[in-house]
């Protein structure tokens, strides 16, 4: 038992009035003389026994109504087993994801967590706020009830360890308390390690009632015909009996085709035939899961003609003509003595074919082509100084060339997972017209190989960078030392790597990726880029490059959609905007990581805990009632006993 005034039993000491009282007596008895002196003497001693018991009686009530009254004013409680943490600081850690937008027993997993909130939340409690998208310091559940019912998901998934760094960095005398709402959907228990041991931690944890969800995660070109592209769209099922699942194709905003879908497997791809030319909508499915992965945003561009240079020998080049036709490419090629270093930054795609030396002027200029999103294709010539090729390969990246060996080598694998061939064949193949080499390089490369020889080492790989690509053989191909040139593969190769992800593909962005976008705009110093459409409009980060500029979108926009890129108000190009699919499946959700931790029902209980736990009892209304009661009893014996 504690006091809140322990001073005040210094008063204590005053229980020796009533002793002192009670001892001494003050009063004298008087003498009466009776006539039968045998009944005097009886009732004489009778008298002096009740009274001496009537006195100490009194003496012990008068104690005790005095000690209880004393010990009431000192305030006595019983300390609460977590009194210490009084002091904490409360943090509320609120998952905002799209996997909230799940619906349990009474509505949004992510909604009813609000409610909550607003409806349990002491006035008086000052706690910080952090989610997903925003963060809210030293605030109260009325400043901002306003933006908690106003709060929407964010495309960032829920990252619990990003959030907690957040809170540490908080710096505070005090530990702190820490309510985490979230699905668990994607929670790793890693995550949970940035926690400090002084922390309290309190998870809570909705779940959802339907976990079955149905996600569209890409869309891409399957195939290119004369006059139709046929579009592959990529879809997933988390769950189970999804049969006639409703799909829908808007192109700006109109019906395009419409069809019905069954999931034999967890993966599906549907295919539609639409018009070659420019394309600016959207897919979309119905199904009973989460609405916010039902619908991808893309655009695809009418194709325009892909500038391309060769720099080489005009009789080396003759095959890249006949693949780079006239009517999806502006193909040229130049001797090295005769080039217009002019019209370098011009071209989408350039070949250094079979060049015996690489000039420093030429260097430069293609390390700025590549770097402002320009693809090179690097084909040495059995002549070639490695050194030189090497101080020029050091400008791109890890990739180094070494003597060259004369032998016979066959090229027997190709990567079918690398992106240069991942459109091109409908399954893969382990034998074919195998091309070989007479004289190659070895090349010293830490990216993986897109062909490779029967010894595994490569004959053509790339060393791709953030706008662009740089291809790189290991052996001249001219017909003198290779057959590749009458090779299948040769027209697939070259043709994708020559082909501008900026003039042909799909364009489609995903929120929050750390992704850069390059389109052709020839801009003044005080002009810029702006994105926007009927909900939203936004300046993203952008840089200068020529003829080109590149942007950069960091965590916008907000919400997913069709935009357009306007300079003032002429329209430059179209772009997508997506979420990520990482919350779409609800089986993901992973509770079991946060056992080490108090798991709570709601906000309501984790509140009352708190105020159990660390709330003092406080008795001295006991002592308060039992000197009234030792006061009653005082009374009574002054009137009763005799």
């Amino acid at each position: 038992m504690n006091f809140k005034h322990p001073e005040v039993l210094y008063f204590l000491f005053l229980l020796v009035i009533p002793i002192l009282v009670h001892l001494f007596q003050l009063r004298r008895f008087k003498k009466e003389y009776f006539t039968n002196v045998q009944f005097l003497k009886e009732l004489s001693i009778q008298t002096r026994k009740s009274s001496t018991i009537k006195k100490w009686l009194l003496l012990l009530t008068r104690l005790l109504l005095l000690a209880f009254l004393i010990f009431a004013f000192a305030q006595p409680f019983f300390a609460a087993k977590e009194s210490k943490k009084n002091t904490n600081e409360m943090y509320i850690i609120m998952d905002n994801s799209y996997s909230m937008q799940a619906k349990g027993k009474k509505g949004e997993l992510l909604k009813r967590a609000i409610q909550d909130l607003l409806e349990h939340t002491p006035e008086v409690q000052n706690f910080s706020l952090i989610t997903n998208s925003d963060s809210y310091w030293n605030t109260d559940i009325k400043s901002i009830q306003k933006d908690l019912q106003d709060l929407k998901y964010s495309a960032s998934p829920f990252r619990l360890d990003n959030l907690i760094a957040k809170v540490n960095a908080r710096k505070s005398a005090f530990n702190k308390d820490i309510i985490v709402i979230t699905d668990a959907v994607g929670l790793e228990t890693n995550q949970t390690k940035s926690f400090r041991k002084e922390d309290n931690v309190y998870f809570i944890i909705p779940e959802a009632e339907q976990k079955n969800n149905i996600a569209i995660d890409s869309v891409y070109i399957q195939q290119t015909l004369d006059s139709f592209y046929e579009i592959g769209i990529k879809l997933s099922a988390n769950g189970d009996d999804f049969n006639d699942i409703p799909i829908a194709l808007y192109n700006k905003n109109k019906l395009a085709a419409k069809t019905l879908i069954n999931f034999e497997t967890n993966t599906k791809t549907i295919n539609f035939t639409i018009p070659k030319e420019d394309f600016h909508g959207y897919v979309s499915v119905v199904d009973k899961g989460l609405a916010y992965d039902n619908t991808y945003y893309f655009s695809i561009s009418k194709p325009s003609l892909t500038n391309i240079f060769s720099i080489g020998d005009e009789e080396k080049s003759k095959y890249l003509a006949r693949i780079y036709t006239n009517d999806e490419f502006n193909y040229n090629n130049f001797p090295i003595a005769n080039l217009d270093y002019n019209l370098l930054e011009k071209q989408d795609a350039i070949v250094l074919n079979e060049l015996k030396d690489i000039p420093q002027a030429l260097q430069t200029t293609l390390k700025s082509f590549v770097t402002k999103g320009g693809n090179l294709i690097i084909i040495p010539a059995q002549e070639s100084n490695v050194s030189n090729l090497n101080t020029f390969m050091a400008n791109f990246g890890p990739l180094q060339f070494k003597t060259a060996s004369q032998s016979d080598k066959k090229v027997t694998k190709i990567n079918f997972n690398h992106p240069l061939f991942s459109s091109v064949f409908e399954k893969r193949i382990d034998n074919f017209q195998y091309p070989s080499t007479k004289t190659a390089f070895e090349l010293n490369s830490a990216t993986p190989s897109i062909l490779s020889y029967d010894d595994q080492s490569p004959f053509l790989t790339s060393l791709p960078n953030e706008l662009s690509s740089v291809y790189v053989f290991a052996a001249p191909i001219n017909k003198t030392n290779s057959n590749f040139q009458n090779s299948p593969l040769i027209v697939p190769t070259f043709y994708n790597m020559a082909q501008s992800s900026r003039k042909t593909g799909v364009n489609a962005l995903i929120i929050g990726e750390d992704q850069s976008f390059v389109v052709d705009a020839l801009l003044s110093k005080d002009e810029i880029l702006t994105v926007k459409n009927n909900a939203e409009s936004f300046i993203p980060v952008q840089q200068l490059l020529n003829t080109k500029v590149k942007m950069t979108f960091n965590e916008s926009p907000s919400e997913a959609g069709n935009f357009g890129i306007f300079n003032g108000s002429n329209l430059v190009k179209n772009i997508n905007f997506n979420y990520n699919r990482t919350e779409s499946n609800l089986a993901l959700a992973n509770p079991d990581a946060a056992n080490k931790f108090k798991e709570i029902d709601d906000i309501e209980t984790v509140f009352d805990t708190i105020q159990t736990d660390r709330t003092d009892t406080q008795i001295w209304k006991w002592f308060v009632i039992l000197a009234l009661l030792f006061l009653a009893l005082e009374v009574l014996i002054q009137k009763f006993v005799k």
